[in-house]
């Protein structure tokens, strides 16, 4: 079940309004979140986009952000804090990816620069479409027929 949570602005709120009595800073696996309380209510902090609870991968992070919102004395309890060390696989995915597309990049213009220098040459013969098409069919027509004798040389 997830537990209520409060957003950055109804934080805000609480905090201008002197609401909070209390925050509490939480250590778990990955990172840090923080409890709020006011009134007879606890709530953590949510995440903006996924309203999921907010985890601060670093603790100086979290501290910066309860200053800037006003909170400048807080508790802290690292009991069930385990840095996060596993690699992240998507990241190394992600940047094979970029090197990847890096590499077809520069192919592709390679290519490009090729067929530019191909067509300004003066000795370069040109075929007109025509007749590529008639070289094209007649391909085609040995293929099939090659195909239909079962030859396959």
């Amino acid at each position: 079940m997830t537990a209520e949570t409060i957003d950055h602005s109804t934080l805000s709120r609480l905090v201008e309004a002197g609401a909070v009595d209390a925050a509490h800073v939480v250590g778990k696996a990955g990172g840090w979140s923080v409890v709020i309380r006011y009134g007879k209510a606890e709530r953590p902090l949510a995440a903006q986009r996924s309203r999921q609870v907010r985890v601060f991968k670093r603790i100086d992070t979290l501290v910066s952000y309860l200053k800037d919102v006003g909170i400048a004395q807080f508790d802290v309890d690292a009991g069930d804090y385990m840095p996060e060390t596993a690699a992240r696989p998507d990241r190394a995915e992600a940047l094979r990816r970029t090197h990847e597309a890096a590499e077809y990049d520069k192919w592709f213009r390679d290519q490009v620069e090729e067929a530019i220098r191909e067509a300004d040459d003066p000795n370069t013969v040109w075929i007109n479409a025509e007749d590529a098409e008639e070289r094209m069919d007649k391909i085609r027509a040995e293929l099939l027929a090659q195909l239909e004798s079962g030859d396959k040389a």
